[in-house]
């Protein structure tokens, strides 16, 4: 009975022609022996992962003393510390800034403290007639200007500029989105019905403007809800970006998108103009600018906050193979404190954290035998994942190991659960992204839970349709966008989830010790394999 569940299931996860990826669940047959032989040095240090050193780690990792790792705080630090020491005293080699383990990584977090336009006398607020990104602007004190230039497209280009013969240093413009079409809806600068970098790329725009001194420039938009829609992360709280961005330049124009009401405020009665000037632009390809006298007044006040966290890593080299590279990842950061109550993070990321460090442990062990890889395999916690998988999109951006070389990442969030379905079959995993990237890779660890661990393996969570896309919601995605393949290990969600009350008591250590195992082995294959694994599906 159990043989004949098997084969439906692997059936259907393997072959049902209208999933994008597979998306059933692989039940482990009862009747085949798992290998246990020590003769086989995937079992022999795989076995060196236990429950026991597990719980160890997690203790210290989700303790009351590194008040719930918050990217930034004092307590990340501390686990940062934790886990470099870890890797120092069982003999890790280190790639990190001056020697160390760590790889420093900055976040910069924007909002407006204060933005308005006035029009005559009218106000505009910001997110409801105008949007603008503090990321993308300095800060600028009150503008006031008795006019605003209407300067058609905005482009500067050798087949056509909106700026020839028109001096628009330190004023204002309003422009169009687009570029300039003749009759048959071809473009005056590409010549055919495909759109120049104007059209394509709005940073170009911005970029001559400030070139030429433009000292704000209004966009206008035809459709501010929809694109507050999709901005709404970045325009409703604090835009988190890499780097720290207070000792950078903005290369571009200050800018706005207005709505068309703003706009036709500005216009007032000279509406035939503007029209008759977008005309001319479009029949004859030459720009023909308009001057609006409008009072018009805009305030740019934002504050920015800088972050300073790192993401820790080290590597065990490998031989004939060793410029290929594995990562074993995880994030280490958490939600920190909410007034006096902290949120340890036990399940997340504290069991994926402590995970990586038994991994690593384990491949040491074997190295320190004589049994090193043949690819090298970097073990990499990152931070800010709680802030928007920012310490592995740094990564990602500003690797120690050449993603060109880099076979796989396989990542691990939360693995010390049991979620409501598998209530009574703790021993599961979700596995997500498997074969997004790479059926290789997808067979390697469906092969090494077969001979080794008998999990039950369940891609629900893989399927393109899953509402909850948890393949975009972990560090393996900042790989995987950059064509690397990668795997992802997941226990589900549970009601301690993000809460305070998500504590290592509650953690099941020897279901965790069961996937720790199950990852070395997927890891021991695709490091010691003869063929990288193969790239056969498309980036999304």
């Amino acid at each position: 009975m159990i043989k004949k569940i098997f084969f439906f299931v692997c059936v259907m996860s393997f072959y049902n022609v209208d999933a994008q990826y597979v998306s059933g669940v692989t039940i482990p047959d009862s009747t085949v022996t798992l290998s246990t032989d020590e003769s086989d040095n995937s079992v022999r240090f795989a076995n060196t992962i236990t429950a026991e050193d597990m719980k160890n780690h997690l203790t210290v990792i989700a303790g009351d003393a590194f008040q719930g790792r918050e990217t930034g705080t004092r307590g990340n630090n501390l686990a940062g510390d934790y886990i470099s020491n870890y890797f120092k005293s069982i003999g890790m080699k280190s790639k990190g800034v001056e020697g160390s383990y760590r790889q420093p990584v900055a976040f910069t977090f924007s909002k407006w403290a204060d933005i308005d336009i006035f029009v005559g006398e009218t106000r505009y607020k910001h997110l409801w007639d105008f949007l603008a990104f503090p990321d993308k602007n300095e800060n600028m004190p009150a503008i006031t200007s008795a006019e605003v230039v209407y300067l058609g497209y905005g482009i500067d280009d050798a087949k056509y500029s909106d700026y020839k013969k028109n001096d628009v240093a330190g004023k204002i413009i309003m422009i169009n989105k687009g570029e300039p079409l003749k009759k048959d809806s071809t473009s005056w600068i590409t010549g055919s019905s495909e759109m120049s970098d104007w059209t394509t790329d709005i940073n170009k725009k911005l970029e001559a403007a400030k070139k030429n001194g433009v000292k704000l420039v209004l966009i206008i938009e035809d459709d501010i809800k929809k694109m507050l829609g999709e901005n709404r992360r970045k325009l409703l709280g604090s835009v988190v970006s890499l780097g720290d961005l207070t000792r950078e330049e903005i290369t571009i124009a200050n800018h706005a998108y207005i709505s068309s009401t703003i706009a036709k405020e500005i216009i007032g009665e000279k509406t035939k103009k503007i029209i008759k000037s977008r005309k001319r632009s479009n029949k004859k390809g030459k720009a023909c600018d308009v001057k609006l006298t409008t009072p018009f007044v805009m305030n740019m006040n934002k504050e920015a906050t800088v972050l300073n966290g790192s993401n820790v890593l080290s590597y065990i080299e490998g031989t004939d193979k060793k410029d290929e590279v594995v990562v074993v990842s995880a994030h280490y950061d958490h939600l920190g404190m909410r007034g006096d109550d902290i949120y340890n993070g036990a399940d997340d990321n504290g069991s994926g954290t402590t995970t990586v460090l038994e991994l690593a442990e384990a491949f040491r062990l074997a190295e320190s035998a004589g049994f090193a890889p043949r690819r090298s395999i970097a073990f990499l916690l990152v931070t800010g994942e709680e802030k928007g998988l920012l310490g592995s999109e740094y990564y990602s951006e500003n690797p120690i190991f050449d993603l060109k070389n880099t076979v796989a990442d396989v990542n691990i969030d939360m693995v010390g659960r049991v979620d409501q379905k598998y209530t009574n079959n703790p021993n599961y995993i979700y596995v997500i992204g498997s074969d997004r990237l790479s059926t290789d890779l997808h067979k390697v660890n469906e092969a090494a839970n077969k001979k080794y661990a008998g999990l039950t393996l369940d891609y629900t969570y893989n399927s393109e349709e899953d509402p909850n896309r948890y393949y975009f919601r972990s560090d393996h995605y900042n790989f995987a966008k950059k064509g690397v393949p990668a795997i992802f290990f997941f226990n589900g969600v549970h009601a301690d989830y993000h809460k305070a009350t998500d504590t290592v008591d509650k953690i099941n250590f020897e279901k965790m010790a069961k996937v720790g195992k199950l990852i070395f082995h997927t890891t021991w294959e695709i490091a010691n394999r003869e063929e990288r694994l193969k790239v056969d599906g498309k980036i999304r």
